[in-house]
């Protein structure tokens, strides 16, 4: 018997057991689609986190102050000075809080943040419409404010909200600029917060420190030498390594890419216990499919059949099986992983790799779980499968 003699055969038998090889193939199907669903899940979430940290600037270093006794933070001018070194383009010195918008009878309750007009390059942070903070705005305490475009929404609806008058905690600020849409991160909606001048939010929040500050490097090469640099003179100034933390955009992403990494691969593996399930369902088949055909085997050997032939009969139907279920799980997945990005507004991402190793898996699912009845098979002998009743 040739291999496409035995093909044919198992197909024969799944089509005379439609229900029972269909039962048999379900652990299979489930096993292959959940793979697939639960790592697509994972690298999706892997690739829009990580495009979400890029999105924030190229070649960023933060710098988180929490200070000491009562020094809590940096002055303007103090945290201008620490981008003022070699290899440094640009520093943009934060200080946020929670206010109250107004304009008109609508309120919206959001996150402002205060900060200088090298914000836009250092973070890349653009405008949709209007213009971005200027060093003047700055230096002479203006009352301007660039509107997420959430805020902008909730206040304006529709119109446009350029040269208008809005309300931030009771003062007066003009409208000048509507900010980029960013989408949703980890820590909350980016688009859902206001950006006022530094100097001007010092006042208005009562808070002079500055405890955080986003330090752009020229190059990637530079990246090293400027974050070895900071950390050496903030040691200066609060004596204390657990004072403050500088990390860059690369030690972000590394973070990020083992967590998720180390997710996706436990969802995977839990996935992955579904398909031996399967493995076993196909096993016990077999076995009872050997026991039902004693008298088929019998024949087979009396007429001149040899023990591969049988060994290889049953081993191809344990494999065909695994391997329509393996298809069909294909299929599944594709569609459950595309249907589950749409449903929780989350994105998804199909690796071919993944798809292969899954069917690949299913495959050798069905050829580990269907040599032991082959084998059961190929060792029964003649005179006592014919008498087998």
């Amino acid at each position: 018997m040739n291999f496409n003699q035995a093909v044919k055969l198992a197909i024969a038998g799944i089509k005379g057991n439609k229900m029972r090889s269909f039962l048999t193939m379900l652990g299979v199907i489930i096993g292959v689609s959940t793979v697939i669903i639960l790592v697509s899940v994972g690298q999706g979430s892997t690739k829009q986190v990580t495009g979400q940290i890029e999105s924030m600037g190229s070649n960023l270093i933060s710098v988180s102050i929490r200070g000491r006794g009562g020094v809590s933070g940096l002055n303007y001018q103090e945290a201008l000075k620490l981008g003022d070194r070699t290899g440094v383009s640009g520093a943009a010195p934060t200080i946020s809080g929670n206010v109250t918008v107004k304009f008109g009878t609508k309120t919206v309750d959001t996150s402002l943040e205060g900060t200088n007009d090298k914000y836009a390059t250092v973070r890349n942070q653009k405008t949709s419409s209007g213009r971005f903070l200027l060093p003047i705005d700055i230096t002479y305490r203006q009352k301007v404010v660039l509107l997420g475009s959430e805020v902008s929404r909730e206040l304006f609806g529709f119109g446009n909200p350029l040269n208008q008058e809005v309300k931030i905690n009771g003062v007066k600020f003009k409208v000048i600029g509507i900010l980029e849409e960013k989408g949703s991160s980890m820590g909350g909606s980016n688009d859902d917060k206001v950006l006022i001048p530094i100097t001007t939010a010092m006042r208005l929040l009562a808070n002079p420190q500055i405890s955080s500050i986003s330090i752009q490097a020229k190059t990637k090469e530079d990246v090293d030498t400027v974050v070895r640099q900071l950390e050496a003179a903030l040691l200066r100034k609060f004596k204390d390594e657990d004072n403050y933390r500088v990390f860059n955009q690369a030690e972000m992403l590394s973070t990020v890419n083992q967590v998720t990494g180390t997710l996706t691969l436990m969802l995977g593996g839990i996935a992955g216990v579904s398909l031996l399930v399967g493995g076993i369902g196909i096993m016990n088949i077999m076995l009872v499919s050997v026991t039902e055909r004693t008298r088929e085997i019998g024949i087979r050997k009396a007429i001149g059949a040899k023990r591969r032939d049988i060994m290889r009969q049953f081993l191809v139907e344990a494999v065909v099986v695994s391997s329509i279920g393996g298809i069909l799980g294909i299929l599944i997945g594709f569609l459950g992983s595309k249907g589950l990005g749409s449903l929780l507004k989350i994105s998804t991402v199909i690796s071919p790799q993944v798809v292969l190793l899954a069917f690949g898996f299913s495959v050798l699912v069905g050829v580990f779980f269907g040599w032991f009845p082959a084998n059961k098979a190929a060792r029964l002998k003649p005179i006592d499968a014919l008498r087998f009743e």
